[in-house]
């Protein structure tokens, strides 16, 4: 990756005309061939950009200054950059990226209740994660001590779409007399205040998920608030 930091006006042609007039700015050109013009402010979007494929072309001096012209390989689209002074320029060889890892996601959640179904209530057990229905899998199906079956339908953020699905898991799980009575857990990171009263209008246990103490890297007991 080479970065400058220099003083440039900037010219896009192609669906659209944009003229970005003399600043200093950040000018990152990627090992993929991607230019991008970044301000001081405006978060991470730039102020203009070409995505690859792309080729910067016809580097040219006029006196202390140079002109980069930056084409689109299958359309129109040209990126011309004049740098009136440079400040900085910095190349980096930065390799392989192993990509974003997220955390906290379902998945984990589903997990991680499952190892602690206890959450759910003394005596509960895990009878299976993913189990199996025509309409799709139930996240986790778990046996309360007076042997009641449970449905928990997990989520990092609880809406009215997961009540749905849930009541649609339950109205089908009833039906098999080998299961029924079913008892539906709607649990979630956040829930909002909609699908909360929906869950209850239909019997549904909602269920605040602390992901940080199920993980174990927070105590609440050691909480102030």
């Amino acid at each position: 990756m080479r970065i400058l930091v220099a003083s440039c006006t900037v010219d896009y042609s192609g669906r659209l005309d944009a003229h970005l007039p003399r600043a200093d700015r950040v000018i990152m050109v990627k090992a993929d061939g991607s230019v991008l013009i970044h301000a001081d402010g405006g978060s991470y979007k730039p102020l203009n950009w070409m995505s690859p494929p792309c080729t910067l072309v016809d580097v040219t001096a006029d006196g202390d200054e140079l002109t980069w012209e930056v084409r689109a390989a299958k359309t129109d689209d040209k990126l011309r950059i004049t740098l009136h002074e440079v400040h900085a320029d910095s190349e980096h060889v930065l390799g392989a990226d192993p990509g974003l890892v997220k955390d906290g996601v379902e998945a984990h959640l589903q997990k991680l209740l499952a190892e602690q179904v206890e959450l759910l209530g003394t005596g509960h057990t895990l009878v299976r994660r993913e189990y199996p229905t025509a309409i799709g899998p139930v996240d986790l199906l778990a046996k309360a001590p007076d042997g009641v079956t449970v449905a928990v339908e997990v989520k990092r953020r609880g809406e009215i779409d997961g009540v749905e699905q849930l009541t649609r898991y339950l109205e089908l799980l009833n039906r098999d007399p080998l299961l029924a009575p079913v008892e539906g857990v709607f649990a979630a990171q956040e829930i909002k205040p909609q699908a909360r009263v929906l869950a209850q209008d239909r019997g549904i246990r909602c269920m605040l998920l602390d992901y940080a103490a199920m993980k174990g890297t927070d105590d609440p007991s050691q909480r102030l608030f």
